[in-house]
């Protein structure tokens, strides 16, 4: 066992090819209440876009803004995609990245304690949908419902949201969608700027400040950022919960230990001229939380609440902090029709969970002194990521184009602490696929590809580092497990000028994780002892997603219906027995496999019935069901409740740009979501419940100075409510009551851009 761990290298781990290109593409921008612009720009196609415009010159309602990413989005067409920026993000902060998204039908998010959440699409997540920063996985301990992402939610000013199967491009675990955070924008040329962020939300104290540093000369550019966020205990609409059945009253309606604390730190350059663009990014993502006192491994009648109740901000036992380092090349050239693209990335994950030392089941009374390992370090992962993606695109005349690409990943996780989950790894994988785009006429484009992917697991062994009557208990063998799987899609998009119909039809598989085959431990986090399954087969999903939608000057509609097949939909089935050696009689609980159906999908209507004024009425609803195995007729973790959201959008004086007043916008939501009855135990129904939020947001010249200000309500009547996806829902915590959000954006120029683009 190792507490920490060198960097390891496999030369099996990837072939590393550095092709750099760039062509002209075509920008095309849409609103709901706009015509569409289309313009053919001397920028690359697949890459950045070259910041024009002021873009927050005018404050515009919800307006979509795409670049066709002719090489790489073909695949994805056919599919429901949802882009966002800047000003969607700062519209609707809600604290954390995946709860502002929420506000897209179809996008739900594992809240996880005070500051952090994970990300769902159509209720599935974790290892079922594809994280991607700048075109290269984001890989850390996805599987862990009680930790966030290491992801900057100030550092990305464009969010494309896949949802559906895209495993023909990002292979496996891309069953449920992807998220492709990215940073876009480049500087116009001999510019220098920044950029100043504040945010403060008041159900957890949070305050935070994000600045940005970015410039360029004739070809060379770069961006920096640095972002620090500071968060207390959060506050609830109750003043105590049931613990498995013992009351626990909180001081000041507040999750005791619940704080934490964010720094990041990100730096960006590159070259691009008409023909190249060549972009390394360079980021560190830093985190600290505490886990809820009361439940997590503690004997909630045991816990100090003098300590802890003493200050809502400081971090104390039990916790977790993580650190995750980033550095990515993305390089895009052009060789006349053929488009070459390389995404190259490595990455280091180090999580750590501290928790004071506990004699569970056989362990000694006291933590010997003569092991390395810190007495009060529960678990640590080190895991290093080396990932390659390549594609090469070729135009075929006026109406064909194929795609070739290939990817290869290699991971090696290493553990330490003193308790066991899952075993030591390393995990190789590679895959290929091609993709043929036909432009059948002006108004019919139809899509296909095959793609195959290998990959090798090696689990390690594990032995526990204390007897157990007499014998070092073995948790896990050495494994070796091979996979490999076909993918595949085929879709439609018909579109005139004011209807779109889509419809794709797509095979996805998912490789079983680590944890999957070789868990063998104590949850504290759930209070259950979890068991692997090294039989387990790869996860396959066959999935049918259709869209039909209406566009007008003023009225747009939307309806994205789907339907998928899971043979062998792995999930952790809870048994009948209880393990009482590592531990004090914990629920056994086992990873298996059973047949899946799930369909569902949205609706979404908005419009301007009169000047200045916008609706929108949006819905989601997903079915899911077990058709075989132990849990046959039963639904499936995680599975959100149908919801129906209400929104009104007021700019009582249009959008002029003159004076604070004038760039005035007020907004209202309310959203219903029915009651959760369909549940697999252990989970517990959630009532229904409304929630209304409102908004006020600006901008405006203030000393010369543009200010953009963005001031939010959120759950405007205090509403008692438990989110059915939330991870302390288990345990009756509810989501925070009445709180105010404001953020500000002072953009600072600090040497002026010049006019014109470059050649």
């Amino acid at each position: 066992m190792k507490y920490y761990s060198a960097i390891s290298l496999d030369v099996r781990a990837f072939i590393l090819f550095i092709l750099i290109f760039s062509v002209s593409g075509q920008v095309r921008a849409t609103g709901l209440y706009y015509h569409t612009l289309m313009d053919t720009l001397p920028v690359l196609r697949n890459t950045e876009l070259p910041s024009m415009v002021d873009s927050s010159s005018v404050l515009l309602p919800e307006v979509e803004v795409t670049d066709q990413f002719d090489g790489q989005r073909h695949g994805e067409e056919t599919l429901r995609v949802e882009v966002v920026g800047i000003d969607f993000v700062q519209k609707h902060q809600s604290g954390s990245l995946m709860q502002t998204l929420r506000r897209l039908p179809g996008i739900q998010a594992v809240n996880v304690g005070s500051g952090q959440s994970k990300p769902l699409i159509r209720g599935l997540g974790f290892n079922r949908i594809v994280v991607a920063e700048h075109g290269i996985k984001h890989e850390g301990q996805q599987w862990g419902a009680d930790h966030a992402l290491e992801v900057d939610q100030f550092a990305h000013d464009y969010i494309e949201l896949i949802k559906g199967p895209a495993a023909l491009l990002y292979g496996s675990d891309a069953i449920g969608g992807v998220v492709q955070l990215s940073n876009r924008i480049i500087p116009l040329p001999g510019s220098l700027s920044a950029n100043l962020n504040f945010l403060g939300r008041s159900s957890n104290q949070l305050a935070g400040t994000s600045a940005e540093l970015k410039g360029r000369l004739d070809h060379w550019y770069f961006s920096s950022r640095f972002t620090w966020l500071d968060y207390a205990d959060s506050q609830v609409p109750t003043d105590s919960i049931d613990v498995y059945s013992f009351r626990v009253p909180l001081h000041n309606n507040l999750l005791r230990n619940t704080a934490g604390n964010e720094l990041n730190l990100h730096f960006s350059a590159g070259y691009m001229n008409s023909k190249l663009n060549s972009r390394i990014y360079i980021s560190y993502v830093t985190q600290q939380a505490g886990f809820f006192a009361n439940a997590h491994g503690l004997e909630p009648r045991k816990v100090d609440t003098g300590l802890y109740d003493r200050s809502s901000r400081d971090v104390l036992y039990p916790r977790q902090q993580a650190s995750h380092f980033k550095i990515v090349n993305r390089t895009v050239a052009d060789w006349g029709k053929t488009l070459f693209i390389s995404e190259l990335g490595y990455q280091n994950n180090f999580r750590e969970e501290f928790s004071q030392y506990v004699n569970h089941g056989y362990r000694p009374p006291v933590m010997p002194d003569t092991l390395e390992i810190p007495s009060d370090l529960e678990r640590s992962f080190l895991k290093h990521t080396f990932s390659s993606n390549i594609r090469i695109e070729n135009e075929i005349g006026n109406d064909h184009s194929i795609t070739a690409g290939l990817s290869a990943e290699y991971q090696d996780n290493d553990i330490g602490g003193i308790s066991f989950m899952i075993p030591a790894f390393q995990l190789l994988s590679g895959g290929g696929y091609l993709l043929h785009d036909w432009e059948v006429s002006s108004k019919l484009n139809v899509s296909g590809g095959l793609r195959y992917d290998g990959s090798v697991v090696n689990t390690q062994s594990y032995r526990d580092w204390f007897p157990t009557q007499g014998n070092y208990l073995e948790r896990a063998e050495k494994m070796e497990r091979e996979f490999s799987s076909f993918s595949g899609m085929l879709g439609v998009n018909y579109h005139t000028s004011k209807t779109i119909v889509r419809m794709n039809l797509g095979r996805s598989f998912r490789v079983p994780l680590a944890k999957e085959l070789a868990a063998n431990g104590v949850n504290y986090h759930h209070f259950s002892y979890e068991v692997g399954d090294t039989s387990l087969q790869p996860e396959i999903a066959w999935q049918l997603d259709m869209g039909a939608e209406y566009l007008s000057t003023d009225w747009q509609a939307r309806i994205s219906p789907f339907i998928s097949y899971f043979p062998n939909y792995i999930y952790l089935n809870p048994s009948f027995e209880f393990d009482f050696e590592n531990g004090a009689g914990n629920q056994i609980f086992n990873y298996t496999s059973s047949e899946v159906l799930r369909w569902g999908g949205e609706l979404t209507v908005m419009g301007e019935p009169i000047e200045n004024l916008s609706v929108e009425l949006s819905g989601e609803y997903v079915y899911s069901e077990q058709l075989s195995g132990e849990k046959k007729g039963f639904t499936i973790p995680f599975s959100p409740p149908a919801s129906l959201l209400a929104g009104i959008t007021w700019n009582p004086w249009g959008y002029s740009i003159n004076d604070m007043l004038k760039n005035l916008s007020l907004s209202a939501d309310f959203r219903h979501t029915l009651a959760q009855n369909l549940i697999v135990p252990p989970e517990k129904k959630t009532p229904s419940y409304s929630v209304a939020n409102i908004g006020l947001n600006g901008s405006g010249n203030i000393a010369g100075t543009r200010i953009t200000w963005n001031f939010m309500v959120n759950n405007v009547f205090n509403v008692f409510y438990l989110e059915h996806t939330s991870y302390y829902r288990l345990i009756g915590v509810p989501e925070p009551g009445r709180n105010f959000t404001l953020s500000l954006s002072i953009p600072l120029d600090i040497i002026k851009q010049k006019a014109a683009v470059p050649k």
